[in-house]
C-alpha cells in the first residue's frame, strides 16, 4: 500500500492504482493523509469540499465519504471518528510526498555541507517523486490551501538541484532546462540568477547581463522593485569575471 499527493491523488496497492471514487473522496482521503495522523474537524473537512457553504446534510456525507473509504485503504490503515472529525493513522505507509520531504531534506543537507555531487542526486531522486501537478482531481478548495505551499518546495528542491549540478560543471547541459524555466517563473530571481552563471560559465557574457537587464525591467514594470541581492550579486560576478569562477550562492535550508 501506498499513498500518492504529487500528482493524481490515488492509492496503489499491490502494483494496482485505486484512483477512488470521486473528486469529493479524493478530497477527504488527501486532507487526511496531509495532516499526518493529526485529527482533521468536519468543520476544516466541509471547508476543503464545499468551501463556506457546507450542505445540511454534510456531516452524513463525510460518514459515507469514510465508510467508503476504510476497505480501499486496507486492514494496516486505521481510519477513525474522533469528536467532531476523522484521524487516518497510517504511520509506515509509503507515501510520495513524506519520500519527497525526507530526500529534499537530506539534499538541502548535503549541499549545505559543499557535498555536491550527493545533493545533487537526492534532490534529484527527491523530485522524481512527483507526477504531475500535486493534489491533481481534488476539489479547488483544497488545492487553494495546499498546492502553493507543495509547488514551492518542488521548486526550491528543483533550485538547489540545479545549483549543485551547476557547481559540479554541468553549465552547459543546464542551459535549455533554465531557460524554460525562466520563462515559465519569470520572477523567480534565483532561477535567472542561476541561468545568468550557467551562461556566463559557457563563455555567453552578454546573454547574461542581457538576461539580468530583462529579469530588472521586468520586476520594475510588474512589481515596481529593484532586483534582490542575488540577482545583484551575480551581476557583479559577471561584470568582475568573477561568475567563472565562483560558486553561486546557496541557501539557508
Amino acid at each position: 500500500m501506498e499513498f500518492r499527493m504529487l500528482g493524481p491523488v490515488h492509492l496503489l496497492a499491490d502494483g494496482r492504482e485505486d484512483t477512488l471514487s470521486g473528486t469529493k473522496q479524493r478530497t477527504m482521503f488527501a486532507t487526511l493523509v496531509l495532516a499526518a495522523g493529526r485529527g482533521v474537524s468536519d468543520e476544516h473537512l466541509g471547508r476543503m469540499l464545499w468551501d463556506e457553504r457546507p450542505p445540511g446534510t454534510a456531516p452524513a456525507q463525510l460518514h459515507t465519504y469514510a465508510s467508503r473509504l476504510r476497505p480501499r485503504v486496507g486492514p494496516d490503515v486505521q481510519l477513525v471518528r474522533i469528536r467532531s472529525g476523522y484521524r487516518l493513522l497510517a504511520e509506515h505507509v509509503p507515501c510520495d510526498l513524506t519520500r519527497f520531504t525526507e530526500l529534499s531534506g537530506d539534499g538541502f543537507r548535503a549541499l549545505r555541507e559543499q557535498r555536491f555531487e550527493a545533493a545533487a542526486d537526492l534532490l534529484r531522486a527527491a523530485l522524481e517523486c512527483w507526477n504531475g501537478e500535486a493534489l491533481a482531481d481534488v476539489t479547488d478548495h483544497l488545492a487553494a490551501a495546499e498546492r502553493p505551499r507543495l509547488e514551492e518546495a518542488r521548486l526550491a528542491a528543483l533550485e538547489a538541484r540545479i545549483e549543485a549540478d551547476l557547481i559540479t560543471g554541468r553549465h552547459r547541459r543546464l542551459i535549455s532546462e533554465l531557460t524554460g524555466l525562466v520563462a515559465r517563473h519569470p520572477m523567480r530571481e534565483r532561477f535567472r540568477a542561476l541561468l545568468m552563471t550557467a551562461l556566463s560559465r559557457s563563455e555567453r557574457q552578454a546573454e547574461a547581463m542581457s538576461l539580468y537587464l530583462d529579469g530588472r525591467r521586468l520586476l520594475a514594470d510588474e512589481l515596481g522593485v529593484e532586483p534582490g541581492r542575488l540577482l545583484v550579486r551575480t551581476y557583479q560576478e559577471i561584470l568582475s569575471g568573477e561568475a567563472r569562477a565562483v560558486m553561486p550562492h546557496r541557501p539557508a535550508h
